[in-house]
């Protein structure tokens, strides 16, 4: 099976391409950082410098399957940033594996979709979508619906939560980096819980979805986490730990700390540059509030289950972050 793989010099992208090659799979990446593309080369994969948000066609790929991981995930940007690489560029995408001849696309979404300003337990993938809670989760919804259409191409989408690894540069190092700037707001005594997915695991469900047969399939949506609830106090307790960083918490109720939020975003939105600021009011609320996922159909119809505990993950992300 040939396999072309978007974003693969892309955190995510690049430890799937990795472990596609591991598995000693035919592997086409696709990837803007051409340093990243040399060395995944070298590993045996065949590299393409490719922007998928500035139209790029390429004639006379061929492909078995495609796993569609490039896209822009941030907490603050540009409108126009977001849907030229979350909308414009997996339409760039379909019409690739397409004209590649694929008969598989597997798009990694994310749960952000469901985000709600509330505790949410066990969310299915049939739950009800609620108002995008930022330009990102309305992209990637938008991207959802392209690719969900895309019944040509035997579509899945999956959704993993709070992918963390050796090579992030968003979950992790942002607590962190927030962490040694400032005291952390801790809203409700800090009950909030969530679910991470140490990207090892991620890697394992994108290929559980390409081998899955269609008739083992009743939905083509698919939540992937790490199954287990974790207290949110404790996941930055214990990674700062790791990072023998002191971390600080200031109580504070949960409508002072959105109001701030708030107002920190509306002062950023009318800058000419429009700076991200020091907290969002979507970022507050991950401290506040409990959101999980319910894996129950990954498990059964894609036959995937996680195998890495957050304690193994943050050891390898922090023994390889030192290496």
């Amino acid at each position: 099976m040939r396999i072309l793989v978007t974003g693969a010099t892309g955190f995510l992208g690049g430890a799937l391409t990795r472990r596609l090659l591991a598995d000693r799979r035919d592997v086409i990446a696709l990837g803007r950082d051409r340093a990243k593309l040399t060395r995944l080369a070298a590993a045996g994969a065949t590299p393409i410098a490719c922007d998928l948000s500035a139209a790029a066609q390429h004639r006379g790929l061929t492909c078995d399957a495609v796993i569609h991981c490039a896209a822009l995930s941030a907490p603050w940007g540009a409108r126009r940033e977001f849907h030229a690489a979350n909308v414009h560029g997996t339409q760039s995408a379909l019409a690739i594996a397409r004209a590649a001849g694929a008969k598989r696309f597997v798009h990694i979404s994310t749960p952000s979709l469901y985000f709600r300003f509330k505790d949410q337990v066990n969310v299915r993938e049939d739950a009800p979508l609620p108002c995008p809670v930022n330009a990102y989760a309305h992209t990637k919804r938008q991207a959802e619906a392209l690719v969900l259409a895309a019944s040509d191409l035997d579509p899945i989408i999956l959704r993993p939560r709070g992918l963390y690894g050796p090579g992030d540069t968003t979950l992790l190092p942002r607590l962190l980096a927030a962490a040694e700037k400032r005291a952390l707001p801790l809203m409700k005594g800090g009950r909030a819980a969530t679910d991470l997915t140490y990207v090892d695991d991620v890697a394992d469900a994108a290929l559980a979805a390409l081998d899955t047969p269609s008739a083992a399939l009743t939905q083509r949506i698919f939540n992937i986490s790490g199954g287990v609830a974790l207290n949110v106090r404790d996941v930055a307790e214990r990674a700062a730990a790791r990072a023998n960083q002191n971390l600080r918490w200031r109580a504070r109720p949960i409508w002072a700390v959105l109001a701030y939020a708030r107002t920190l975003e509306a002062l950023a939105a009318s800058r000419p540059n429009r700076p991200e600021p020091a907290i969002t009011a979507y970022g507050a609320a991950l401290f506040a509030y409990t959101q999980t996922l319910d894996i129950s159909a990954a498990k059964a119809q894609l036959g995937w289950c996680p195998r890495v505990t957050f304690d193994e993950g943050l050891a390898r992300t922090f023994e390889k972050t030192r290496s």
